[in-house]
């Protein structure tokens, strides 16, 4: 959840505000959003399994939320791929 949250807040806040002034071509936010997208996407698999694999009494609402996440991130890396390819 924590790299997903990080994810949103580089593609944003940080890197619409900050490459301008850095002055890096306007592909690298969505590049470095599919990157991080995809990483937050194993994490949070990985974590749901952790979840089901200890048999933990949050399991079932834990993966509710998990897989709402990685929707998200889905549409989040459509939305990136779309940009990047023009």
């Amino acid at each position: 959840m924590l790299i997903s949250g990080i994810r949103c807040a580089f593609a944003y806040v940080l890197l619409p505000f900050a490459t301008p002034f850095l002055g890096l071509a306007p592909g690298v936010g969505p590049a470095l959003g599919m990157v991080v997208g995809l990483v937050a996407i194993a994490a949070n698999l990985f974590s749901m399994r952790r979840f089901w694999r200890l048999r933990h009494p949050w399991r079932k609402p834990v993966t509710v939320l998990h897989v709402g996440v990685i929707g998200l991130l889905l549409v989040l890396l459509v939305f990136d791929i779309s940009r990047l390819a023009g």
